[in-house]
């Protein structure tokens, strides 16, 4: 489908080559210029819950998450339903994934908050490698990726303000994109891929300050 032939749609100048998501991942640098072909959803608020953290709550195949800040995030405790809403740490039900194989990967540049660390430490399923963290200083992406099927790219971080089930009087502002763009989902994985594995440390100007550089890793 051309990425004229809808309404919303936008035809920009495409420089991904290839005929294979692995051969454009690795010919893909760092032009975004792509050529849109499916819809975008511009979400805020409490749609940045209800789109991007109940999907990756029920995550099968992967959650891929890349933030600056790192914080403890509270969601809706789905299994007691009723009136009255609890709570448990979204750690929990990500334990839960990791238990059915679920690939988690956190990419982020400031340490993990306390709360976050102290949730994270209890949960052995975790702790045992369900969950890989790793920290770039310069990474300041706010993007979640479930499944490789569907990805969010906006302003919030993986932190209650911004992504947990707070009420409207006390989330951040926040707005982002949610889609399934077969483009985008390619470049995005693409850049995160290229950090994750440390294929940008050896140029990068601030490895001498770095704590642990990812390709040493």
């Amino acid at each position: 489908m051309r990425a004229n032939d809808g309404p919303g749609r936008r035809r920009i100048k495409a420089f991904l080559t290839g005929n294979s998501a692995p051969a454009r991942a690795a010919r893909y640098d760092r032009r975004i210029d792509l050529e849109l072909t499916g819809a975008l959803t511009l979400i805020e608020g409490r749609a940045h819950y209800e789109r991007v953290v109940r999907a990756v709550m029920r995550a099968t195949r992967s959650v891929w998450i890349a933030t600056a800040n790192l914080k403890e995030l509270m969601v809706e405790d789905e299994r007691a339903p009723g009136r009255r809403r609890r709570y448990r740490s979204v750690l929990d039900v990500l334990a839960e994934r990791a238990e059915r194989g679920v690939e988690l990967r956190v990419l982020h540049a400031a340490p993990p908050s306390r709360p976050f660390r102290d949730a994270f430490d209890r949960l052995p399923a975790l702790v045992r490698g369900g969950m890989e963290l790793r920290c770039c200083p310069r990474v300041h992406w706010k993007l979640v990726v479930v499944d490789a099927r569907l990805v969010y790219v906006g302003s919030a971080n993986w932190t209650g303000a911004g992504l947990g089930a707070r009420g409207d009087d006390k989330r951040n502002f926040e707005m982002g994109i949610v889609t399934e763009d077969d483009a985008i989902l390619d470049a995005v994985q693409a850049s995160f891929e290229r950090v994750w594995s440390g294929a940008e440390c050896a140029r990068c100007r601030l490895r001498d300050r770095c704590e642990m550089p990812l390709d040493a890793m």
